[in-house]
């Protein structure tokens, strides 16, 4: 089932489900499937669906810690809202989660779910819901693709690049940055940039870290 909605400064909630994905992100105006198959999310859709069908995504610090069942949170993250849903004969859900803005934890809300809410702020991010448009060229880009198809190629990587290539400016940066082969960090610092210029920015200097070397065909960080 697909669902159309319109997202209003007015409209946004002081408190949210959050997914926490481990090296996983998503930006505003991309969508992104998601298998849902664990008891908790499964719930935590379950309550969304009745409600706002609004989630957050966020990435869990890194923890040395095997045994650490609640991982601390970075402190940005992105709210999606579910756009498609499906339940499949194994009682899993298959969803499309498109995501709208950007959001600052405040602090966890402690409760008897099974998944974890947080008290959260958007203020630094109501950019996000408008249509701006970036001083960006597709020219731009050029250097960074080039560079970008010889890391993903060096991980096995696929990707269209003729699909990216048609998709709107901030789309396709958003699309790249998502689907990197980058550390939890680096991920974390492309979500956490102000806007797409200083995106674009933090992308071509995270591939300057990665070199490639000619004669063992691996890739040194």
């Amino acid at each position: 089932m697909l669902y159309l909605f319109i997202m209003k400064k007015d409209n946004l909630p002081n408190k949210l489900a959050v997914f926490p994905l481990s090296n996983f992100i998503i930006f505003p105006r991309t969508t992104v499937p998601l298998n849902i198959f664990e008891p908790r999310y499964i719930d935590m859709i379950n309550d969304s669906m009745k409600s706002n069908k609004l989630v957050g995504l966020i990435q869990p610090k890194f923890s040395k810690d095997k045994n650490d069942d609640i991982p601390q949170l970075h402190e940005i993250g992105c709210m999606g809202k579910i756009t498609s849903f499906k339940e499949t004969k194994d009682s899993r859900y298959l969803i499309e989660l498109k995501g709208l803005i950007r959001f600052k934890v405040i602090n966890e809300i402690k409760s008897n779910k099974k998944y974890r809410e947080c008290e959260i702020n958007f203020e630094n991010y109501y950019e996000d819901l408008e249509n701006k448009k970036e001083d960006i060229k597709f020219s731009d880009l050029e250097l960074i693709f080039k560079d970008l198809k010889s890391l993903f190629e060096k991980r096995g990587f696929i990707i269209n690049w003729k699909a990216l290539e048609k998709q709107s400016l901030d789309e396709t940066i958003n699309a790249l940055a998502m689907a990197s082969p980058f550390t939890i960090e680096e991920k974390q610092v492309l979500l956490e940039a102000k806007n797409l210029s200083i995106r674009k920015t933090k992308i071509a200097e995270i591939l300057t870290t990665y070199s490639f070397d000619q004669y063992n065909n691996t890739t040194i960080q």
